[in-house]
């Protein structure tokens, strides 16, 4: 389904966890090495993306992967992403903290909405804003495939929005969990790629 089936003021551009925390250097995931070139691409290709559909009416929003701080600012971490990622600590995904925030290439986001799994809708004002603001169509993007994406796409889909995944403007640390991921989510989104939705935006707009 072509985007222009529902109009850029009723489409959002949602950008799963693109913080600095997981992309930046110095981030959470910077410092012990946990970083792959196909994720630190993404924010330079989704950017032309988001002035585009901002400039034709629509909305870019972002999730930003939290975690709360608990006793003593400690953060509470599942133990099954404890397991995963025993070097994340204190300070890290803190909320308002800079590793929270969205990158500086796609700064600022419209409107953003914090998250504590996987999914953007799960626990978290996001179906409200969206609702709020008459989004109808999400554009998908962001980090990872398999996972935050994945789980959001498919919450979107029960809640019957429109929903296109942008193949080359998500990622995951695996180029073969990545397209495992996409293939996935072809019975629940339409699978386009950045330059084709960015045609397709223009196209509207100068119609």
């Amino acid at each position: 389904m072509s985007i222009a089936a529902v109009p850029t003021d009723k489409t959002a551009l949602l950008i799963v966890d693109l913080q600095n925390d997981f992309l930046h250097p110095d981030g959470a995931y910077g410092r012990p090495g946990q970083s792959v070139p196909e994720i630190a691409a993404l924010p330079g290709r989704i950017k032309p993306l988001a002035a585009a559909l901002r400039a034709a009416g629509g909305l870019v929003v972002s999730t930003q992967f939290t975690l709360v701080p608990g006793r003593g600012g400690e953060p509470m971490i599942s133990p099954h992403l404890k397991a995963l990622r025993p070097f994340l600590k204190k300070g890290d995904f803190l909320p308002g903290a800079w590793g929270h925030q969205l990158v500086d290439a796609l700064q600022p986001a419209d409107l953003s909405v914090e998250k504590i799994a996987y999914s953007a809708f799960y626990m978290t004002r996001l179906e409200w804003v969206l609702r709020k603001t008459g989004i109808e169509r999400l554009i998908v993007c962001g980090i990872v495939t398999n996972g935050g994406v994945a789980s959001t796409v498919r919450d979107a889909h029960v809640r019957e929005f429109e929903i296109t995944v942008l193949e080359d403007g998500c990622a995951a640390f695996s180029p073969t969990v990545h397209r495992t991921a996409i293939e996935a989510l072809r019975p629940v989104a339409h699978i386009a790629r950045v330059a084709e939705v960015l045609s397709e935006i223009r196209a509207e707009a100068g119609a």
